[in-house]
């Protein structure tokens, strides 16, 4: 079967959401089919391109009139999934339901295509804080329930039956196994611990809240017993940033906060090496989600590392190596992270209650249902 995985932006391999698609495709190929990817580029020369693989399927051109092209021009998507007989779209939603996107799915499903669209987070309003962000989301508001409509179905990682009228397929973010190595060794905790955190940093992360934690620890004890919070990633933006570092700064915590920026590859492995506990999200709550299975939960259960989060997540609620943390704004009681690290946590037990989660047997359930 041929199938094309389609996504309104680009590829960055430092970027979490880039390596996301990339397992995911992957895992369709692992399923037996064969898989196109389109997905849209600014080239070096500063042409507009939507791109099918590593091939250009249109140039938009330079300047105003490729940025409005981008917006509202699919037709040549359509056209390939015409004429290359595709049975199958993946489609990602990036907000942005309107009249062309709905025309586009119209004329994809016209060819024979059964067409799905995976909502990455659900609820997503409360993203949306600026007045340029509020004008984009007004008009997927006018249009997501009429392009729902068009779906065969609406992927999602809640437990939301349907989303905008359209019946959803619950699924779990998956792991691309081969490529997250697990943790080769078990530190020495008897002195000192280590805390990390990977994420490109956004507010309901709520790692404030952490830092807030790790001050008032420091600010309470003899600080003989040394915990260090190595924060991977970089800030989405200045409100994040500014966070972050006046907890840090009000504290005094440069010596025990390392801000890392974005990491990956082998350097990042190396520093999962170094450290003994992980940090999810801890601020789901301030955008309104109580439920959620995040990618990054499972990126660190593959890796073999506990880790704490405060979000409701059915994959790991019951599983032992998981410290949950009050889904509200209070700091983190660093004495409790460090008495439940100090247990006897073995990578590869963690590992291993996770097989279920591959990405090949997420994308097996979507297939099965389609």
């Amino acid at each position: 079967m041929k199938a094309l995985f389609l996504i309104f932006h680009g590829f960055s391999e430092s970027n979490g959401i880039s390596k996301k698609i990339r397992y995911q495709i992957k895992a369709l190929k692992e399923c037996g089919l064969d898989v196109y990817t389109c997905y849209y580029e600014v080239l070096p020369n500063g042409h507009r391109t939507w791109m099918i693989d590593d091939a250009v399927l249109k140039d938009l051109g330079t300047g105003k009139a490729a940025k409005i092209k981008k917006r509202i021009s699919y037709k040549f998507i359509s056209q390939f999934v015409a004429e290359q007989k595709i049975e199958f779209v993946y489609m990602r939603s990036y907000h942005n339901a309107n009249p062309f996107t709905i025309n586009l799915v119209k004329r994809m499903k016209a060819s024979g295509a059964k067409v799905v669209m995976e909502i990455p987070t659900y609820p997503y309003d409360q993203e949306y804080i600026t007045p340029a962000m509020k004008l984009d989301l007004y008009m997927d508001k006018l249009f997501r329930h009429k392009l729902a409509q068009t779906l065969h179905a609406i992927i999602t990682f809640t437990n939301h039956e349907s989303i905008f009228g359209q019946r959803t397929i619950q699924i779990s973010n998956g792991i691309d196994f081969s490529s997250i190595p697990m943790k080769e060794q078990v530190n020495d905790t008897s002195r000192e611990l280590h805390l990390i955190a990977v994420a490109e940093i956004h507010y309901w992360h709520g790692f404030d809240r952490l830092i807030h934690g790790l001050g008032k620890y420091y600010q309470e004890t003899n600080n003989d017993y040394k915990v260090y919070f190595h924060l991977v990633g970089a800030f989405s933006g200045p409100r994040e940033k500014e966070e972050i570092m006046l907890a840090i700064h009000s504290y005094s915590l440069e010596p025990y906060v390392i801000l890392h920026g974005a990491m990956h590859g082998q350097e990042l492995d190396k520093l999962f090496e170094e450290c003994d506990f992980a940090i999810g999200s801890l601020a789901r709550h301030r955008s309104k989600i109580t439920h959620i299975k995040t990618l990054k939960n499972r990126e660190y259960a593959a890796r073999g590392i506990p880790f704490i989060y405060s979000e409701i997540d059915e994959d790991f609620e019951s599983m032992p190596y998981i410290l949950k943390a009050p889904a509200d704004e209070s700091a983190v009681d660093i004495v409790k992270i460090i008495q439940f690290a100090q247990k006897e946590w073995q990578p590869s037990l963690i590992r291993d209650s996770i097989h279920h989660l591959s990405w090949t047997h997420q994308m097996e359930l979507v297939l099965k249902d389609i």
